[in-house]
């Protein structure tokens, strides 16, 4: 008899935990604010998350540079209104061999496998192409950049200044004081003959790009395509020029990009 109120409490426990697992009528889920789907059980909660693991392994076989995330595509219409519907037809290289070719050209011998798949696709995709949502080469190139100025500058120094150039320069000074010389200052003089710009120009490094092809591989979206001059094609290429460079010193050192921009840049742009 002493167990009795037990099982009674027992039974009472089982009975409320049975009615809280069952859904609520239609009207007070309504009342809720919660719908039909919102109170499902665990069974579709399962089934939802082995739809979206499908979806995932499915885009995991993909390369990421290879398509547009679903969730970073609109509705599926533009506000922009062109003029003349020839101009948004523009077709970039999606063959990874092309690509590979010119990495070789570029940087010699197995260039190809000097970065990874996605980073050599990143290096050479602007960031008008897909509306950036690939991804794009503004920050390699930021970086690339430093990495090209620093290494010309040396060359500079280096070098023997060019035939016609001053071999002094001279400075006037209203007390008639004298500049202070000195062996390791040399050098300096040599910039105010010759600047970094003028050896690594746009057009240069533009004509460098195309003579390799990079042109052909470089993924954008020029405004005017029956124009690409005016559409900016000289600073998109020197992008994919300087991001290149940026990536090779993230992925192997500074020593290794410094190398590169010395024996297969500079010395083709000399």
């Amino acid at each position: 008899m002493a167990l009795n109120p037990a099982r009674s409490s027992l039974s009472s426990a089982s009975k409320a935990l049975a009615r809280c697992t069952r859904l609520p009528p239609p009207s007070v889920a309504s009342r809720m604010g919660l719908s039909t789907r919102q109170m499902s059980t665990e069974t579709t909660t399962t089934t939802t998350n082995a739809a979206a693991d499908s979806q995932s392994s499915s885009s995991e076989r993909r390369p990421r540079w290879s398509y547009t995330p679903e969730r970073m595509k609109g509705p599926g219409f533009s506000i922009n209104i062109v003029k003349n519907p020839a101009r948004k037809i523009w077709h970039v290289n999606e063959d990874p061999e092309k690509v590979d070719t010119v990495f070789n050209r570029l940087l010699g011998k197995n260039g190809d496998k000097m970065l990874p798949d996605e980073i050599k696709w990143l290096a050479v995709t602007h960031k008008s192409f897909d509306q950036g949502r690939r991804g794009f080469n503004t920050r390699l190139a930021y970086y690339g950049r430093q990495i090209l100025a620093l290494e010309t500058t040396r060359s500079i120094l280096a070098s023997p200044l060019p035939e016609g150039a001053a071999q002094e320069v001279t400075f006037s000074d209203e007390h008639d004081r004298e500049p202070f010389h000195h062996p390791a200052l040399a050098n300096v003089d040599k910039l105010y003959a010759r600047q970094p710009r003028d050896v690594t120009s746009k057009e240069k490094i533009a004509k460098l790009a195309l003579d390799v092809g990079l042109g052909e591989i470089t993924r954008w979206k020029p405004r005017m395509p029956e124009n690409l001059e005016l559409s900016g094609i000289v600073p998109v290429l020197n992008t994919s020029v300087l991001a290149i460079i940026g990536a090779i010193s993230l992925q192997h050192g500074a020593e290794v990009a410094h190398r590169v921009v010395r024996d297969r840049i500079l010395k083709r742009l000399a």
